[in-house]
């Protein structure tokens, strides 16, 4: 009896390493747009509480939305770069929020903003472990000190991916632009891996 639980979660093991093993979600997505409207900042800072503007130092304004969680960045031509959303539907609320938030100071957005992803932000795991020594030593275009930082940074060049990976097989994927195009990346990544490990 007792040798049978041990090979049932054995293979309960071996099913739950198949489905982490292309384990990837997007934590953060970078987005530009532009509401085609000139933009008074100050007048934005004064009046709204979630703002930060130091023009001597940075000519945008910082405007922190609490749900969906994100910031944006606001300047006076009426362009504007998002982050922090995970799905576009987030990044579309966000930047109805702002729209909103100028309502409130008597400028009226009427266009709908087009929204231009920048960079798209994933993070998961690829079920195995690696050899962060190996790889920086066997793979071109890394970089690797593990004194400064624990994960070796890998340019996957032909994906236009950039990955953060760490010992226990945990990823950061960023560089893309969709989620389809991290998942791709993610799959080169996985075939890279297992032919120099």
């Amino acid at each position: 009896m007792a040798k049978k639980t041990v090979k049932k979660t054995k293979s309960a093991k071996v099913e739950e390493s198949k489905t982490t093993e292309r384990d990837l979600q997007i934590v953060n997505i970078v987005v530009s747009s532009s509401l085609e409207h000139t933009i008074p900042l100050e007048k934005m800072a004064a009046t709204l509480s979630n703002t930060e503007y130091n023009p001597e130092q940075f000519p945008g304004l910082v405007i922190r939305i609490k749900e969906p969680k994100t910031s944006a960045l606001i300047f006076s031509s009426g362009k504007i770069v998002c982050t922090g959303a995970r799905s576009i539907q987030k990044v579309e609320e966000s930047i109805q929020k702002i729209i909103e938030s100028l309502q409130k100071i008597g400028i009226k957005i009427t266009i709908k903003p087009k929204i231009t992803i920048q960079n798209m932000v994933a993070a998961g795991s690829i079920g195995m472990a690696l050899n962060l020594n190996s790889l920086a030593m066997k793979l071109p275009n890394t970089e690797y000190e593990p004194e400064q930082f624990p994960g070796l940074v890998y340019k996957l060049i032909e994906a236009k991916a950039t990955f953060l990976l760490f010992s226990n097989g945990k990823v950061v994927c960023t560089g893309t632009k969709s989620e389809a195009e991290a998942r791709e990346a993610l799959e080169k990544l996985i075939v890279i891996l297992k032919k120099v490990q």
